[in-house]
């Protein structure tokens, strides 16, 4: 999308008035029987009233809010549904990802709407016109009723599908078109609209006509605002569900797409082109991602990450061969995937280095593929390298980071020279929480136990080392932690323990009536 295309901000408008209707018929249509009425009914003040209602039910003369009791008096052969708002609100955001072949600027309009920015990428699919009418036969076809429209400004748009569809306003032409509208249509509160009506402002024209002031004084500045937009005249922007990715290349299918071949050859082409458009720009990518668009509806995102820019296809073919060869849940074309697209949601400028005479360089680039491709398998978290951190305390001296991010530091780390032909001061490895032990005495005030049990075995000390005192970081801690004494203790049978006594006897222990008490003992960790 060049910039000189980009000419005025379009909005398209979708609402699904019987979405949590439509979900439950969609997914349990062996359930439910088309020609009879069927309604969703939800709690409010104690009281079953009718949240969404099909086209049978409405031309009974059903409406939104009236109590259960009156629809069955009026339709005893009502199909009644639980209201699932967790569930709608998931297939809602199953559309938006579905929306994402047309735009990248998808945006939420709880609880049934959603905001396409398509400024600029409506000459793709034949115009606005042929635009929204395929995405509304698109959408009828998967089971849902659909309302929509195309104006300059988002509360334009969304007041126009919430009183006709298809209907796509010029530039500038805004206030022409929701003039004849009533106000209930602008979305606002309940009780703003009532007021509209009792002053005689009953469509949105009669509200245009008075002066800015009056209405600001007597609705309040938001609805000002509200009204203003409506008008064409200024908009708030919408908040795209993802963020737009640096690079993004896509390819359409006439025929849908279902073997490996034909996906990984796809993907391969794909790759080709983004990286001819980044190197154009001297950018690698950190952050792919392949979006795999399916007739129904369906759409599979698969992400990878790379430690370094990738300036390659054939890097990008490796990670996302890994990534698929490993999914727990494999990829399901169903009837085939109409669209694949490939995005770089996160680039870098390539800094060149000197490759032919470095080994230093091959090594790094090895060892950071050698990461990419085991990240790509088994998840970028899982591959992790240790950071020495400035602090005393043994469980945060060291950081764990994922190595993708963090591989040329962990190679600059510095850490404690060990001094040769000492035994460590510290275990190689920690336990992942201290493990308690029972001390039945110990040298007072600041001696080792003489025995302890420990996984209800008994060890008798031989020999001891210490104590190592370490003092808690008052400053983080806030004061909850105690003062450790740190000892290396071997016992008869040879084996090596770091075992710490949790406070300072007589000043930091205390029982429940404030009485000194004697503090606890805890195993760290075992010397090899």
């Amino acid at each position: 999308m060049s910039a000189s295309s980009v000419n005025r901000r379009r909005i398209l408008s979708l609402w699904l008035p019987r979405l949590p209707i439509d979900r439950i018929q969609r997914f349990f249509s062996a359930l439910v029987k088309t020609n009879e009425p069927g309604i969703v009914v939800i709690k409010d003040n104690n009281a079953l009233v009718i949240h969404a209602l099909d086209e049978a039910a409405e031309r009974l003369g059903l409406h939104i809010g009236q109590p259960l009791a009156n629809a069955r008096a009026m339709c005893p052969d009502l199909k009644v549904f639980d209201a699932d708002v967790v569930a709608d609100a998931k297939t809602l955001s199953d559309i938006a990802d579905w929306c994402d072949r047309f735009t990248p600027l998808v945006a939420l309009d709880p609880p049934h709407g959603l905001f396409l920015d398509i400024t600029g990428c409506a000459h793709l699919f034949g115009g606005e016109a042929a635009l929204l009418r395929t995405l509304v036969l698109a959408l009828g076809r998967q089971g849902f009723a659909v309302s929509a429209a195309i104006a300059g400004t988002s509360v334009c748009a969304r007041t126009l599908t919430r009183q006709a569809t298809g209907i796509i306003v010029a530039d500038g032409e805004e206030a022409a078109a929701i003039d004849r509208f009533p106000v209930s249509a602008l979305g606002a509160d309940e009780t703003i609209t009532t007021g509209l009506r009792r002053a005689g402002l009953k469509t949105i024209g009669d509200v245009a006509s008075r002066a800015p002031s009056e209405i600001t004084a007597r609705f309040g500045a938001r609805f000002s605002t509200l009204l203003a937009h409506a008008l064409g005249q200024g908009d708030a922007p919408i908040s795209p569900r993802k963020p737009l990715p640096d690079y993004i290349v896509e390819k359409r299918f006439a025929e849908p797409i279902a073997t490996d071949t034909m996906i990984a050859m796809t993907l391969s082409r794909l790759a080709d082109t983004l990286i001819a458009s980044m190197e154009k720009q001297g950018k690698g990518a950190r952050r792919l991602e392949a979006a795999f668009f399916r007739t129904d509806g369906v759409v599979r995102a698969i992400m990878v990450e790379t430690g370094r820019p990738v300036t390659q296809s054939k890097v990008i073919d490796r990670l996302f061969r890994e990534r698929l060869d490993a999914l727990a849940d494999p990829l399901d074309p169903g009837f085939g995937f109409d669209v694949v697209r490939l995005s770089a949601s996160r680039t870098e400028i390539v800094v060149q280095e000197q490759r032919d005479l470095d080994a230093h360089v091959h090594d790094n680039d090895e060892l950071a593929a050698l990461i990419d491709r085991i990240a790509a398998r088994i998840g970028g978290k899982r591959v992790v390298v240790h950071l020495p951190q400035d602090t005393h305390i043994p469980e945060q001296a060291v950081l764990a980071v994922p190595a993708q991010h963090h591989l040329a530091v962990a190679m600059q780390a510095e850490w404690p020279a060990r001094v040769e032909s000492e035994p460590p001061l510290r275990p190689l490895r920690l336990f992942d929480k201290p493990e308690p032990v029972t001390v039945p005495f110990a040298t007072v005030p600041d001696g080792p136990p003489h025995q302890f049990t420990w996984r209800r075995a008994k060890h008798a000390v031989v020999r001891v080392e210490g104590p190592e005192r370490i003092a808690m970081e008052w400053w983080r801690q806030d004061g909850k932690q105690l003062t450790r004494d740190y000892f290396r203790i071997e016992d008869a049978e040879g084996l090596r323990f770091w075992i710490f006594r949790d406070g300072l006897y007589e000043g930091e222990v205390f029982d429940a009536d404030g009485k000194s008490a004697p503090p606890r003992w805890y195993v760290h960790g075992l010397f090899a």
